[in-house]
């Protein structure tokens, strides 16, 4: 058996819980040296033009507005804004990425294996970790957009987008105006091709603007309950959402794997569209991960990908030992989705050798990123292994789970957990109370896109994380704060005969003061070599730690 406790104020309740580069791409090479809430002097007056439109990332998205329904986002604005704008995302070839999960990785993997085979690429995706120049990266090596080149562009283009925004009643969103932009930019470059990620659903995203012309393949990632009601309330409304992708004519590759039904919602929307599908959890492909090894002092792991695409789109490809920066199960998936997007490229030239390299080469900010030691001395907490991941939601917290047993089997754990409002708080938690050896979670609260709308108390995140602990059969005790630091001092108080040591739940408005009692007590626990700090429940939490370290 296993103690859960939870303390808040000056109160800690106890409960019983049972125990169970090349290429570094669109958030790649900015782990210092932006603040979390401040952008390149050139970007002033674009932010500030940027912050006078509405923000859903900021307010929330309201219901039903990613379905294709009267309560939709009003696609046809965005098309009259890129019509105004000479519609320049018919001037460069896209694959175009949809899905609950794995789009942002999904896209930087096939960004970094079409630029290894040297094309020039722009990548598109949301949202950014330290600065917005991240959700754009250009060329042949994938570093994120200029701040002069976003200012240049937004100055040519101002006059144009001020008409729109008055054409439109002022309805054009801050995504909007970012995505035109960013099409804008592409085409000026002349990219080869174009990886867009959808922002919300697929049908009225704004980014669903490209045609079948324009369009060399659609993935959809996974399908999963996140924004379940601005996407109509059901996963299979979810589904139908995220298939508006889909262009006549043009192959359709599905990552999954999907409960039956859902698949057959997308074959039978890519049968109607006479889109052949390549599907990446296609039962004759193989992806395995062989182990876990130490490569320039971070984990690595050495996969198996080996994938026999269906007989509508026969293509095949072996690769054995490809060594992931980017580590889980979910990940190496990821990957593999990838690998077949760039396979059903047809007449593009992509070798086997680029699809390996790139693979090799991707890291993004944010998705199991260890801090260096330098890093996390400048954090306060010197000697601390730290990992961040932006997992928020049911689906991530379990892949999160998982690397973490994987990657750091013997290691204790404490995790510091802060989350936007519109997550399932509770199905996020009891994920990873699955971790075994939790020594402490440690509840806390950050801006999310800046503003405060979206951010969840600690309060109702101790509540969602007991409800959590009861779903599994959880009893309360209450106890103190003053009686939990006497017991750090009393190690065999921390072990009555016949339980394990007792797990921690604080509710701590501080990030970083979080981290460091945190490090405190996995140091009085284990000792400084064998415990773990896991960040995690938002890529705004990891926001906040990379911008703390400045």
């Amino acid at each position: 058996m296993k103690f859960l406790r939870v303390a808040g104020g000056d109160i800690l309740k106890r409960t019983l819980v049972p125990a169970s580069t090349r290429f570094s791409n669109v958030l790649g090479g900015f782990r210092r040296g932006f603040s979390a809430s401040s952008e390149d002097p050139q970007l002033n007056e674009f932010m500030a033009y940027l912050d006078n439109l509405k923000n859903y990332e900021k307010t929330g998205v309201p219901a039903g507005a990613g379905t294709d329904s009267y309560d939709g986002f009003d696609l046809g604005r965005m098309n009259r804004l890129m019509a105004s704008l000479g519609n320049p995302q018919s001037k460069f070839k896209s694959v175009h990425i949809a899905g609950t999960k794995g789009k942002g990785s999904t896209a930087a993997f096939l960004s970094n294996i079409l630029r290894a085979e040297g094309y020039s690429v722009g990548c598109y995706t949301s949202p950014h970790v330290r600065t917005i120049r991240e959700r754009m990266s250009l060329g042949r090596l994938g570093e994120p957009v200029s701040a002069k080149a976003i200012n240049d562009i937004f100055q040519r283009v101002r006059m144009t987008i001020d008409q729109a925004v008055e054409l439109e009643k002022g309805c054009i969103s801050h995504f909007e105006v970012f995505t035109a932009i960013a099409f804008c930019l592409f085409a000026e470059e002349n990219v080869d091709i174009a990886i867009i990620e959808a922002g919300l659903g697929g049908a009225r995203d704004a980014t669903n603007v490209i045609s079948s012309s324009g369009l060399a393949a659609s993935v959809i990632t996974t399908i999963g309950e996140e924004h379940l009601a601005a996407l109509g309330g059901s996963l299979e409304s979810i589904a139908m959402a995220k298939s508006g992708i889909v262009k006549t004519g043009r192959p359709l590759v599905l990552g999954g794997p999907y409960l039956p039904h859902i698949e057959r919602i997308l074959r039978d929307k890519a049968s109607s569209m006479g889109s052949h599908v390549v599907a990446a959890s296609d039962p004759r492909n193989r992806c395995t991960i062989k182990g876990i090894h130490i490569v320039s002092g971070k984990p690595c792991q050495s996969c198996d990908i080996v994938l026999q695409t269906e007989r509508d789109l026969p293509l095949a490809i072996d690769l054995c030992d490809v060594n992931l920066c980017m580590l889980g199960a979910h990940q190496l998936h990821n990957a593999a989705t990838a690998t077949c997007a760039a396979l059903c490229l047809r007449g593009w030239r992509i070798s086997d050798g680029s699809i390996r390299s790139g693979l090799e080469h991707t890291y993004l900010l944010g998705r199991n990123q260890i801090l260096t030691c330098e890093e996390a001395e400048a954090l306060g907490v010197p000697g601390a292994t730290i990992l961040l991941d932006g997992a928020h939601t049911k689906e991530s917290a379990k892949a999160l789970a998982d690397t973490i047993e994987m990657t750091f089997p013997q290691c204790a754990v404490v995790l510091v957990v802060a989350m936007a409002s519109d997550k399932d708080h509770v199905a996020f938690a009891r994920e990873l109370l699955s971790v075994r050896r939790l020594e402490a979670v440690f509840l806390t609260e950050v801006s999310i896109a800046g503003g405060k709308s979206r951010t969840t108390p600690v309060s109702q995140l101790k509540s969602c994380w007991i409800q959590a602990s009861r779903d599994v059969g959880i009893e309360f005790l209450d106890d103190g704060v003053a009686k939990y630091n006497e017991l750090l001092k009393n190690q065999d108080a921390l072990s009555p005969v016949g339980l394990e040591p007792k797990t921690v739940l604080f509710a701590e408005k501080e990030l970083i003061k979080s981290m460091k009692v945190g490090y405190e007590i996995l140091t009085a626990r284990t000792g400084k070599k064998s415990g773990i700090i896991v960040v995690t429940g938002s890529l705004h939490v990891v926001s906040s730690v990379l911008g703390s370290l400045e």
